[in-house]
């Protein structure tokens, strides 16, 4: 699997997925469960849904070759 979901995108399903988890607790309710969703491809850096489509949120890091 390669990485697909960069940090800014890590951090937000992060707390999406406790948010989701929070108000399942809160209102005693088992839709819950779809919160662990967001937190295993926040971990795992992998989102199947993005390489269906070919996106990535990784930024490239830019080099510059010096000529010495």
């Amino acid at each position: 699997m390669k990485k697909n979901v960069g940090n800014i995108d890590k951090v937000a399903r992060i707390i999406l997925g406790l948010g989701i988890i929070a108000f399942a607790l809160i209102t005693n309710n088992w839709w819950g469960l779809i919160g662990i969703v967001p937190l295993l491809t926040a971990f795992m850096n992998y989102c199947p849904v993005y390489s269906l489509l070919k996106v990535s949120t990784i930024q490239k890091v830019k080099t510059e070759k010096l000529d010495i």
